[in-house]
């Protein structure tokens, strides 16, 4: 196992966002994981365009009830483009399609976006297996894309990040830069809703709850994430620490 730094660098280390080599088998396992990511968030949205999931009955308040065929495609894109579920997988995919890039620019938006990346997949996995799971039926279509995009996708986006990193990556300023895209799917979704009287989730659903609890129930998830954050903080120190590597280090190879 080798690292790749700036510590040996004859000048003082380079610019953050300056090109940077990253090994093979790290840009084999960043690409193979935006595949994945890319897998999911593909078939989903063909699948949702034609019409092809299968009809369950949603409690009054949620996404579904288009017509079939060609004259629902659009409002049924629309809902799809609005899970948390899409927005997290498409991060993934945007992310690691980077990252599998050669030479590696180590720039602040990637940064905030690998850190969204590990964030949103592990939400969507936990929200799903703890709040949704228990209540969707799985039907049709929706046995081959629901695992990719909750379960498959997060855990390869996970292990990919404690093997291959980038390590060194989260800080203060990144956690906060991080938190952005989550809430401007709250946004999204909220505005929505106001429009449309839908909502994606039965815990977000304020025609059912109300605006209060909807609102607990979000900062509980954001706050959530802000500890899942400093979570993979530590854990990236520590895998750092017994790494031998500096601060700077961008990628174990």
């Amino acid at each position: 196992m080798t690292t790749t730094s700036s510590a040996h660098s004859p000048s003082g280390p380079p610019p953050q966002d300056s090109p940077r080599p990253i090994s093979r088998a790290a840009r084999t396992a960043f690409a193979a994981n935006a595949a994945i990511a890319w897998l999911g968030v593909v078939l989903t949205v063909i699948l949702s365009g034609l019409g092809a999931y299968t009809e369950v009955t949603v409690e009054p308040g949620l996404y579904g009830g288009h017509p079939a065929g060609v004259a629902g495609a659009l409002p049924r894109l629309a809902d799809t483009a609005s899970y948390f579920t899409i927005w997290s997988n498409v991060v993934v995919a945007v992310t690691m399609t980077l990252l599998a890039r050669q030479p590696l620019r180590a720039t602040p938006l990637l940064r905030v976006l690998r850190l969204d990346s590990i964030l949103m997949i592990t939400i969507t996995a936990i929200v799903y297996a703890v709040l949704l799971a228990p209540v969707t039926e799985v039907v049709g279509w929706s046995l081959l894309t629901d695992p990719i995009l909750h379960q498959v996708t997060p855990i390869v986006t996970v292990l990919v990040w404690l093997v291959f990193g980038p390590r060194g990556w989260i800080t203060g300023r990144t956690v906060l830069a991080a938190m952005v895209i989550p809430i401007a799917w709250i946004v999204w979704v909220m505005v929505r809703g106001s429009i449309t009287s839908t909502y994606p989730y039965g815990f977000v659903n304020v025609a059912e709850y109300g605006v209060g609890p909807v609102a607990g129930t979000l900062a509980g998830i954001l706050a959530f994430g802000l500890l899942v954050m400093a979570i993979y903080w530590g854990v990236d120190a520590a895998l750092r620490r017994w790494l031998g590597q500096r601060a700077g280090a961008t990628q174990i190879s």
